[in-house]
């Protein structure tokens, strides 16, 4: 029994999420496809002015490469979730990012405003969806502990990003028109491509590493005889390599869920779709609104144009910050609520700042609203993963997001026709707050009610997911059930003969010579079986799940 403490140490830790390591790594990725997802259809808006002379077209007209882009980027959820689920990240990652370098290049050599829609706009949306949902999916997987710090600095691209690619559209504009900035827009999001290249896959390595170390510990059980063992190991990999060939080949292969449907039995998956709809119907109003506003009540132009960077600024510092928060011991299990309670934070202060009439209670409401919108940006996701968990969120995000495409669509043209109509933008930002406040309290009070049935079974593993948990302490929760039922003689057996027969032939012909050189070897007490070698394949999936 003493025997076997190696081998129950080294392979429930091969497979956990490293939290850290290559991960951070990762985390860049995602910080580079986060800030390019989200800030490149704003950043685009400053080439609409060369557009609309040289199209001849409207304002809203050329506002609709924006409008495509993100309606392709939450649109097209399921799709990315279903070629992640086919293929893997990286590969779709990589197609992703060509994609939207290619659509950005082709429209710098576009003729028509049509031509723009289907190139810079449903090709590059296309793309940099490709890439966002995979980049939050091999972020999950790489990150469980430290996941709502690396959600948060990730989700710091945003600000970061739109800081950025604004000021350099000008630049580029002014230098080489807005073909040339097309173009050059288009080279640089060809590091799509290489943040797609550095998400390794996280299973495929571990799982080898762990059969190679769990046959050499069975080889020198058995062989303690130094030189000898290797070929003895050789022989274990080739006769193990065949068997799983021929089971693959004698089981029919299973097929495999595209798209999981069955998280909307998890009614912690439904209330979040709910909140989250609502909450999108009126998050992106104000910042939308913010300059006409200002422009209405007085403000010149530079300095209206200055209260978004205000919001970009605070956005930096508040999301990194949250997740900080969010990762704490004692706030972890309370995500759901501290997600809540930022949703309530940013409905309110567009209430209590639709009186604002001079640029002083503006700039306050844009440092509220940046802290606010900051916490809503780096937990939105978080609270997603530790809600379904990270084996249904690529499922679960495509999902989502097409749920919020229907919202962004839904909110901000008709905030945009009531201005039309009531000329109060008062009544807007009073209906926005009001519709974000409306979903913190649906997401709190419903998680509230969900907690408290969770609690009254006896079991604790079928309480519902909205409490954050991580999936690490439920992956060692599911080794310890597997590793209890390998105190049964039948897997202990099972484990010994296979070991023994596998490698049968390889162990009588190193025994025969060690016999004829005067050492007697027990190959049958050698192969005593231990606990750790019991069933490893099944141990691996436990975790891996």
């Amino acid at each position: 029994m003493g025997r076997s403490d190696p081998e129950e140490v080294q392979l429930p830790a091969i497979v956990k999420p490293p939290d850290g390591g290559w991960g951070w790594i990762v985390l860049l990725g995602c910080f580079v496809i986060t800030g390019f997802s989200y800030a490149f259809p704003k950043a685009v808006s400053v080439y609409f002015k060369e557009l609309m002379h040289d199209f001849h077209v409207g304002y809203s007209d050329t506002a609709w490469i924006s409008s495509i882009m993100l309606a392709m980027l939450y649109g097209t959820g399921p799709v990315s979730s279903i070629m992640v689920n086919q293929f893997g990240c990286r590969p779709v990652m990589l197609v992703g990012g060509l994609l939207a370098s290619a659509g950005m290049i082709l429209a710098s050599f576009t003729t028509t405003i049509i031509e723009l829609y289907l190139t810079a706009g449903m090709l590059t949306g296309l793309g940099m969806a490709l890439n966002f949902q995979p980049s939050l999916i091999m972020l999950g997987t790489y990150f469980d502990k430290r996941r709502p710090l690396a959600n948060g600095l990730a989700a710091a691209g945003s600000p970061v990003f739109l800081s950025a690619l604004s000021p350099l559209g000008q630049v580029l504009l002014e230098k080489f028109g807005w073909r040339g900035g097309f173009l050059i827009m288009g080279g640089l999001l060809l590091n799509c491509c290489t943040c797609g290249a550095v998400m390794r896959p996280l299973e495929a390595g571990m799982k080898q590493k762990m059969e190679r170390v769990q046959d050499k510990y069975e080889a020198k059980e058995m062989l303690p005889m130094g030189e000898k063992a290797e070929e003895v190991i050789n022989t274990i990999d080739g006769a193990k390599q065949s068997k799983r060939k021929t089971k693959k080949q004698q089981q029919p292969r299973k097929g495999k869920k595209l798209l999981d449907f069955s998280i909307f039995s998890n009614r912690g998956f439904v209330i979040y779709s709910i909140a989250k709809f609502i909450m999108v119907l009126g998050l992106f109003v104000p910042p939308i609104l913010l300059v006409n506003y200002a422009k209405d009540t007085g403000v010149p132009d530079t300095e209206a144009a200055f209260l978004l960077s205000i919001i970009g600024f605070i956005d930096i510092f508040a999301r990194p910050s949250c997740g900080v928060l969010a990762g704490l011991k004692w706030m972890r299990p309370h995500v759901a609520y501290l997600f809540s309670f930022a949703m309530l934070f940013n409905g309110l202060t567009d209430i209590f700042s639709a009186r604002a009439s001079n640029y002083t209670a503006l700039v306050i409401f844009c440092i509220f609203f940046g802290i606010s919108y900051g916490m809503v940006g780096a937990l939105q996701f978080e609270v997603l993963m530790a809600i379904v968990g990270s084996q249904k969120f690529p499922s679960a995000i495509g999902l989502v997001l097409l749920i919020e495409a229907c919202a962004v669509l839904i909110g901000p043209p008709s905030a945009g026709r009531l201005v039309d109509a009531f000329k109060n933008y008062a009544v807007i930002f009073y209906l926005a707050g009001s519709e974000v406040v409306l979903s913190s309290l649906f997401l709190g009070m419903a998680t509230y009610c969900c907690l408290n049935q969770g609690k009254k079974p006896p079991q604790p593993e079928k309480s519902p997911s909205v409490r954050g948990g991580s999936d690490t302490e439920e992956a060692e929760s599911d080794v310890q059930e597997v590793e209890d039922h390998t105190g049964d003689n039948h897997h202990l057996s099972d484990s010994t003969n296979s070991a023994v027969v596998i490698d049968s032939d390889a162990v009588n012909h190193v025994a025969e010579d060690h016999s004829a050189d005067g050492v007697e070897q027990p190959v049958g007490e050698g192969a005593a079986p231990t606990p750790g070698d019991c069933d490893s394949g099944q141990t691996v999936e436990k975790e891996s799940f």
